[in-house]
C-alpha cells in the first residue's frame, strides 16, 4: 500500500468545492480545505506507485478548479 499527501492549489474561491469533489474519489482517505500556500490537502492510498500516479493524473487533476498539485509520498524509515 502506497500513501501520499496531495497538496493542491485551486482557483480563487474553489477550495471547498474542490475538497468536496476530491473526497468522493476512490482512493482518497481525506480531503480538506486549508489556509496557506495550498488550498486543499488530500491523503490518498493506492496499491502501487503506478496506481498512485494514475489516481493523481487521471482523477484528481481532472477535478475542475485545480490549478496545481504536489504529491508527497509517505515513507516509513
Amino acid at each position: 500500500m502506497v500513501q501520499a499527501y496531495i497538496l493542491i492549489q485551486t482557483e480563487v474561491g474553489r477550495a471547498a468545492s474542490v475538497a468536496h469533489s476530491i473526497s468522493e474519489l476512490e482512493g482518497v482517505a481525506l480531503a480538506e480545505d486549508v489556509t496557506g500556500p495550498y488550498d486543499v490537502i488530500a491523503r490518498v492510498e493506492a496499491d502501487s506507485v503506478d496506481d498512485l500516479g494514475k489516481l493523481v493524473i487521471a482523477k484528481i487533476q481532472d477535478v475542475e478548479g485545480i490549478t496545481r498539485t504536489l504529491t508527497c509520498t509517505v515513507v516509513h524509515v
